[in-house]
Parts: structure tokens; C-alpha cells; sequence
């Protein structure tokens, strides 16, 4: 698997063409950031904004200096280095809103150019919240655009495999380099999988203006869909 892991290309392009099983590769870039293929497959899976922030809050506030590093010292970078967050989470959310998607990649353009082209018979969208509703059903669906024949007798060892608890467990394979950019490690990257942690702490008018940019931003269709997954 080809991660975020902040390996320039010199590096990551051979790491890439030398795998020789079935290849997947992991990106945050919107559609019109890619080289789109007719060739490849394309899952893309979404998530309230509201709890990517609190996802992504925990990951910046337990970052480390070598994370700084690799961010900041990266040859080429566009755009002010990046700087430790503020604890407030509130204020990180109105921060994040008001600079869309600060203080890393836009994200409302991010969910707009893939669920323009969702009807593509080689794209198939996944929200966060069916995964966690119906992880079973999700994996079917997952194998079935994949055109992979799913084993029965494996059908337990993969739901236990795909479980929270079993990734927290061994963070360490999935979690960018093992995990060496977090205090803590690749537990504390890998933090809690719930969503709505925000509707107590986030203020009523902060919520509204969420929905209302989202509904600019997305129309009704994707932006209900962004909410709640259906």
C-alpha cells in the first residue's frame, strides 16, 4: 500500500511498481488533482466535515517534531509552514470553516469533484457512517465493485479484521510509518472511530453555519448525504 507517508517520488514511484500482488494506493487528492484512469478503480469514502475535525485535531495535536519536519521541510512546499494547533477544538472547528479545511487541503472542492462523478461505473462512494451502521453490508458491496469473490469460511477472520478494536490493536501496520509522528504512536493516530463528538461541545450557531456553507457548497442532494450517509 502507497500511504501519505511523506516519501518524496523519487522514492515512492518504485515502492509503487514494485508490488505484485493487486495494488491500491491511498491519496486525500480531489479528481482534478489525479490522473483519472479508466484503468483503475476508485473507492472514495466521506465523512461529516464536522468529525473530520475532531479526527483530524487529535492527529495534529499529538504530532510530533518530526511530523513538523517532514510537512514544513518538504522541497517544493506551497504555502506557510504548518503550526501546532490550538487546543481550543472549538476554535480549531471555526478556524477549519472559515479557511476551508485549514489548516490542511480545501474540503468542500474535495467532496464535490468526487460525488459529481459518482454515477462512473468505475467509482464507487462509501460514507463513514454506513461503515460503522453496516460493516458487513459495506464489505459485500466494497467486493462486489471489486470483483472479488468473498471466502465464507474467511467471512469471520475478515469482519474481525476490519474492526476498530482490531486495527487499535495493530496500528502500527496501517498507521503512515508506523506511527513515529505521534507522541504516543500508532495508537494515538489511530484515536477512538465514532462519530459525533462535536454535538455537545460545538455551539448551536456554529453548527448552523456548517450546514448552511454545506448546502452552498454541495446542494441538497450531497450535502444530506454528507450528514448522515444515506
Amino acid at each position: 500500500m502507497a500511504g501519505s507517508s511523506g516519501s518524496p517520488k523519487e522514492i515512492k514511484l518504485p515502492e509503487v511498481a514494485a508490488q505484485t500482488h493487486r495494488r491500491f494506493l491511498k491519496t486525500h487528492l480531489p479528481v482534478d488533482a489525479l490522473v483519472f484512469s479508466q484503468k483503475a478503480k476508485y473507492i472514495y469514502i466521506a465523512r461529516d466535515g464536522r468529525d473530520v475535525v475532531w479526527s483530524f485535531h487529535n492527529h495534529h495535536a499529538n504530532a510530533n517534531d518530526a511530523w513538523y519536519e517532514v510537512l514544513n521541510e518538504t522541497p517544493g512546499r506551497v504555502g506557510p509552514p504548518i503550526e501546532r494547533p490550538t487546543p481550543d477544538i472549538v476554535q480549531y472547528f471555526r478556524e477549519w470553516l472559515e479557511k476551508d479545511g485549514y489548516p490542511m487541503w480545501p474540503f468542500w472542492e474535495n467532496i464535490r469533484t468526487w460525488w459529481e462523478i459518482r454515477h462512473l461505473p468505475n467509482v464507487h462512494l462509501i460514507h463513514f457512517e454506513a461503515l460503522k451502521r453496516d460493516m458487513p453490508g459495506e464489505i459485500r458491496r466494497i467486493a462486489d465493485f471489486l470483483d472479488i469473490e468473498i471466502d465464507d469460511g474467511r467471512w469471520e477472520a475478515i469482519l474481525e479484521h476490519c474492526s476498530f478494536d482490531y486495527m487499535k490493536a495493530n496500528a502500527s501496520k496501517s498507521v503512515p510509518m508506523g506511527g513515529i509522528f505521534w507522541d504516543g504512536g500508532a495508537e494515538t493516530f489511530i484515536h477512538r472511530g465514532v462519530n459525533g463528538r462535536w454535538r455537545d461541545i460545538l455551539p448551536d450557531d456554529d453548527k448552523a453555519r456548517y450546514e448552511a456553507r454545506a448546502l452552498t457548497e454541495l446542494g441538497q442532494e450531497c450535502s444530506s448525504w454528507l450528514a448522515s450517509g444515506v
